[in-house]
């Protein structure tokens, strides 16, 4: 049984459902060329996102570049999300820092009417399990909205841990960015029935296959970002066609991935370089992310063009 919150418990059924029937978007948040925040382009870039059906919408999270916005783009992004979204799906807006900030986050996404909130890891210092579970409880006694962990970089739960969290009513699930399977299984295997595990690798199309393996079929996807169609056949193509899988794996992730593996930071500005080739209004990244140069770009249309044929669609449609 969850000690989830009734509250709580609702979302996460919304979620369980709706990670059973679509992949997890991870929106792109869209910039100027100047660097400002471009609001009616993201709306109609999220807009398009949101018609492709996925399961759940995390906006200012990673893949949005929530490190570089302020409060106000933060109140602004998350805020139309939640008017786009329209209650069709949940929409799980990114926090972090430490507690402090996190909460005035929290406070911002509760306001905008966001349906839980994703903890990022925390900023700069490693620390104990302790503080780990003491900076959840802060943040929980301090909104209303339902929370996930998210388990990366200097952040990583012990199977206790994870009891111990887990006993927060409103903590609802975990998100896994370390892949180490070996400590993800004894995670599972300590967590009370219902609660959440979401595979939030690089890439996690990648890992897919594997982290099903613990009992963790649900992943977020970066590619969702910019190209649905890849992301929606593999989502697919798990369930029942192990050749479609190989094939995208080989003609379209694996060479993806070796692309993004050549410059830090490129999980975010290749994604976005990608969005931009497919003529959706996201621009630039910003500092200290850098957008790839013409070379890195021209490799990159070969391997959208290669996945996009996989799965029968075009780069652009004008």
């Amino acid at each position: 049984m969850t000690r989830f919150s009734a509250a709580a418990e609702g979302v996460a059924k919304r979620l369980r459902d709706g990670m059973a029937g679509g992949v997890l978007s991870f929106p792109l948040t869209s910039f100027r060329e100047d660097g400002g925040l471009d609001l009616e382009a993201y709306r109609a870039y999220l807009s398009a996102q949101l018609d492709s059906a996925p399961g759940a919408v995390f906006p200012a999270c990673g893949t949005g570049e929530f490190f570089s916005l302020d409060e106000d783009e933060y109140r602004a992004v998350v805020g139309a999300t939640v008017e786009i979204a329209d209650g069709r799906l949940p929409v799980v807006a990114g926090i972090g820092y430490g507690w402090a900030q996190s909460l005035r986050f929290a406070r911002i996404a509760e306001e905008a009417g966001a349906d839980a909130a994703l903890v990022l890891p925390h900023y700069l210092v490693a620390a104990p399990q302790d503080g780990l579970v003491e900076q959840l409880r802060r943040i929980a006694s301090a909104t209303s909205l339902p929370l996930i962990a998210y388990q990366r970089g200097q952040v990583a739960f012990t199977a206790d841990s994870l009891r111990r969290i887990a006993e927060i009513p409103t903590v609802i699930g975990l998100k896994d960015g370390h892949s180490d399977l070996d400590r993800l299984q004894r995670l599972t295997l300590a967590a009370p029935d219902g609660f959440l595990f979401f595979n939030g690798a690089s890439t996690a199309e990648i890992q897919a296959r594997a982290y099903a393996t613990v009992g963790v079929p649900a992943y977020s996807s970066a590619v969702h970002a910019f190209a649905p169609e890849i992301a929606n056949a593999f989502f697919a193509a798990l369930r029942d066609d192990d050749a479609a899988v190989t094939k995208l794996l080989r003609d379209f992730y694996v060479p993806l991935v070796e692309l993004r593996d050549q410059v830090p930071g490129y999980a975010v500005s290749l994604v976005k370089a990608a969005a931009r080739l497919r003529g959706l209004p996201v621009g630039p990244v910003r500092a200290p992310l850098t957008d790839p140069g013409p070379e890195e770009l021209d490799a990159l249309a070969r391997v959208l063009d290669d996945g996009l044929k996989v799965v029968g669609a075009v780069r652009r449609s004008d």
